[in-house]
């Protein structure tokens, strides 16, 4: 065959290949969807309370967006709701911006089975209509019932995609009787029992309520307002129910989001809440946060998902808990919003804010774990360069940035990092959403009157200020803050019903005490930096400072002993830790003002400042373009002077130690290990720069003289 045929096939053999590589996507997406078979009429196998899980990706890419065809190149907006049909496919309620109700074939294709745009309307496929739907569950002919939160309504989704509106009017409230004139106030969780009851968990009426086969809504438990109270039928209190499972004995299970606690509804109406077993290990069996989603096992088991952290728990039914996935903070899920028991015995997650499906399965081996979590690449909020201060469209200073240190005020220097972005502002001014967004946490207000008071829309977080409230603590909107009184009726606390919108510029409340709005972007665990937004008037032509690069042996003991105007190090220490002192400024900062650093590195070189063989770049390990996963990363970053004057140092201190390792999902404490040169000078050079790109200044050099043998070490 000539060069020029060859030429030609090559179009054919890309496009072969091409189709080759879809086909094998394929079918590996297809042998993931389904699960094992057994015999028709197996009993599902035994659960165990060891199993190791295998995080698998089913579809999604972290992306928001609606996409339909293979599962593997399908994209979900907010994967709330999760089953699978009688005929295998699985069915997602895919709320946020998408409004519809996915089907995935065993085939492994994803299509539209109903919904379109946002709105309230029965129909056939694309001419129905959901306002942010949420729970799914699905009867043994395969209808599905859909908890319509922001339509406060239960939907009836046929097979062939005909929906109508089982109970609910559109209006939120709270009102019993025939299924047309019942009320429901943002309903988030549905359960269907053999009988052909539809369970509800009506989240913003704090109730479990049923409908029955005859169309009769009645309340099963709780009562008005939230709290918590075990007892019979009315007597009940709940705190935003969320999701619903029934177990094998006809016991309803009630993730009790608001209360951070399970609870349990017997048949009779009576309600308890799960309690650990009093033999359990405290310090083995982890404290359960508050529960999102739930599976029960035939055998008494129950799988919780979590809230935040994006956690999986194993319940035991003695009373155990154990972490099933999420035990790591790089494995966190953004929010597990569902969670649905195969036959097999493995457990599919829908991650509503990594917007991915996911199969937990035993481990067989040592395949790495699927990607978790929204795609940091991804597209963030439309804010057109919005401030949350006004004037929106001018310069405000920035007095905070992601990743500095940060205290408590229980003395500790070193407490975590910061997430967010730090904007100042007067006390009492208006803090203003920066892009249209819309509510989809069920906990989307907290901490009432403390000074970490916060509300989050969609992907982005708001600090420290009053929600909802003017500073005299006037409602700056009925219809979207919700007050509750306590006893005195006073105001206690400010909730947002799920599928609430912000329009870009709207007033969320005001500053509180902290003088400062504290901006967040994306999920715990999987946040970003937010000054990625970006900021009409924002400029950064500051170059960093160093003020001074010093080292510490691995006992955290500094080296300070000086030969010529050199630092020794003894050449067979096991390790040194590289600390580099710096802080930054960006334009209009106050002369006081001390900003954290967005990358440090460090590099060793030659006596004279050139490279040595196996070091001819730095190593720049602590990188904050992302928010570290792990709790503990403060106090890799950063040594123990460190601290900020808020939390009681007497001066602002950024003590990088730039020799660990604190990078996107990476944490490791690396020391430098001198014994690889030989004796003699050299210079220990800092680097660090800012989110602009600008490289530091100052005092960046460290000479030192690695000294012989022991015997001969002046230390």
């Amino acid at each position: 065959m000539n060069r020029r045929h060859r030429r030609a096939l090559r179009p054919w053999a890309r496009r072969a290949l091409v189709a080759c590589v879809a086909l094998v996507a394929l079918a590996l997406a297809a042998t993931l969807l389904l699960p094992e078979s057994g015999p028709p009429d197996a009993d599902p196998p035994d659960t165990t309370f060891d199993w190791q899980a295998h995080i698998g990706l089913l579809g999604g890419d972290g992306h928001r967006g609606v996409r339909d065809g293979p599962l593997v190149r399908a994209r979900f907006d907010e994967p709330w709701g999760l089953v699978r049909g009688p005929g295998g496919s699985l069915f997602i309620a895919d709320g946020g911006e998408a409004n519809r109700i996915r089907r995935v074939a065993p085939d492994g294709q994803v299509r539209t089975l109903a919904g379109d745009v946002e709105g309230f309307a029965d129909g056939v496929g694309e001419a129905a209509r959901f306002h942010t739907p949420s729970a799914l569950a699905v009867d043994a002919l395969g209808n599905l019932y859909v908890a319509d939160t922001g339509n406060h309504a239960i939907r009836k989704v046929t097979p062939g995609g005909t929906v109508t509106t089982l109970a609910g009017d559109g209006t939120p409230g709270f009102r019993d009787g025939p299924a047309g004139q019942a009320r429901f106030h943002a309903p988030m969780g549905v359960a269907v029992d053999a009988r052909g009851r539809v369970f509800v968990a009506d989240t913003w009426n704090d109730r479990i309520r049923v409908i029955e086969p005859d169309g009769g809504v009645r309340t099963v438990a709780g009562g008005d307002g939230p709290g918590f109270r075990n007892g019979r039928g009315g007597s009940a209190r709940f705190d935003t129910p969320t999701a619903l499972a029934l177990d094998g004995h006809g016991r309803l299970w009630v993730a009790d989001t608001g209360n951070r606690a399970l609870r349990r509804v017997d048949p009779d109406g009576a309600v308890d809440a799960w309690r650990p077993s009093p033999w359990a290990d405290a310090d083995d069996d982890p404290a359960m946060a508050a529960p999102l989603s739930l599976a029960a096992t035939h055998d008494g088991h129950l799988y919780v998902a979590e809230l935040s952290p994006g956690r999986v728990l194993q319940l035991s039914p003695e009373g155990r808990v154990r972490v099933l996935a999420g035990e790591e903070g790089a494995r966190w899920f953004a929010r597990p919003s569902a969670l649905w028991l195969d036959g097999d015995g493995s457990l599919l997650v829908a991650d509503a804010a990594g917007h991915r499906l996911h199969r937990l399965a035993p481990r067989t081996g040592d395949a790495p774990h699927g990607p978790v979590g929204p795609n940091p690449e991804r597209l963030l909020p439309d804010t057109a360069g919005r401030w949350p201060l006004a004037p929106q469209y001018a310069w405000h200073e920035v007095v905070g940035t992601l990743g500095e240190v940060r205290g408590n005020f229980r003395g500790e220097s070193r407490s975590h990092l910061h997430n967010g972005l730090d904007i100042r502002g007067n006390v009492g001014a208006r803090v203003l959403s920066v892009a249209d967004a819309k509510v989809s946490s069920p906990l989307a207000a907290w901490s009432f009157g403390g000074q970490a008071e916060g509300i989050a829309t969609d992907e982005l977080t708001y600090l420290h200020l009053r929600v909802g409230r003017t500073p005299q603590g006037a409602n700056l909107d009925p219809r979207k803050f919700l007050f509750v009184d306590d006893e005195e009726g006073r105001t206690a606390r400010v909730r947002i019903p799920r599928g609430t919108r912000f329009a870009a510029g709207e007033a969320l409340g005001t500053i509180n005490a902290q003088a400062h709005v504290h901006l967040i972007v994306g999920p715990y665990g999987h946040q970003l930096n937010a000054i990625r937004l970006g900021l009409v008037d924002y400029v950064d032509t500051v170059a960093p400072r160093v003020d001074a690069v010093s080292l510490l042996d691995e006992h955290d003991r500094p080296l300070t002993r000086q030969r010529n105007g050199r630092v020794l190090v003894p050449q067979d220490g096991r390790g040194i830790q590289v600390v580099v002192e710096a802080w930054d400024q960006v334009d209009g900062n106050l002369a006081r003002r001390r900003l954290g650093l967005h990358r440090v590195g460090w590099q060793v070189l030659a006596a004279d400042g050139s490279m040595l063989p196996g070091h001819t770049r730095p190593e720049m390990n602590i990188d904050f373009s992302r928010m570290p996963p792990y709790p503990e990363a403060v106090k890799v970053a950063y040594a123990a002077s460190s601290g900020i004057t808020v939390h009681g140092a007497a001066r602002t201190r950024f003590l990088y130690v730039a020799s660990n390792r604190v990078r996107a999902n990476e944490l490791a404490i690396s020391h430098w290990q001198p014994s690889r040169l030989p004796p003699g000078d050299y210079i220990i050079r800092a680097f660090a720069e800012d989110a602009a790109g600008n490289q530091a200044t100052g005092n960046r050099d460290l000479p030192i003289t690695l000294v012989a043998k022991p015997g001969s070490n002046p230390l």
